[in-house]
């Protein structure tokens, strides 16, 4: 029984956070990013984030490969990781997790 509670309840707080961040913000998110661009520092951070999403992105490509998935299957999770980078991987482990448990239920 390894299913994945700790990645669905951190895609949920996080899910929550950043819609009522979004909700509540003074600027459009793209507006946000073009300002943490414009400085070194925090231009890092986000370079380093999406560093991150990039790999995150080609780790559910692969893995959907092995299993025999098209680009299509995973193209969800891969446009949700380019705008809110956390939430498409957090979400691609929450799917494939219940996925391989229930698959795992059917074949004993």
């Amino acid at each position: 029984m390894n299913k994945p509670y700790l990645a669905l309840v951190t895609l949920l707080a996080f899910s929550a956070y950043t819609a009522w961040s979004m909700a509540i913000a003074e600027q459009s998110l793209i507006a946000f990013g073009l300002e943490l661009m414009s400085r070194p520092d925090t231009a890092q951070v986000v370079i380093d984030l999406y560093l991150l999403g990039s790999m995150a992105c080609i780790w559910m490509y692969r893995d959907a490969r092995a299993k025999g998935r098209s680009l299509f299957s995973i193209l969800p999770y891969l446009l949700l990781t380019a705008v809110f980078v956390s939430i498409g991987p957090l979400l691609y482990l929450v799917v494939e997790g219940f996925c391989r448990e229930r698959l795992s239920e059917t074949r004993v």
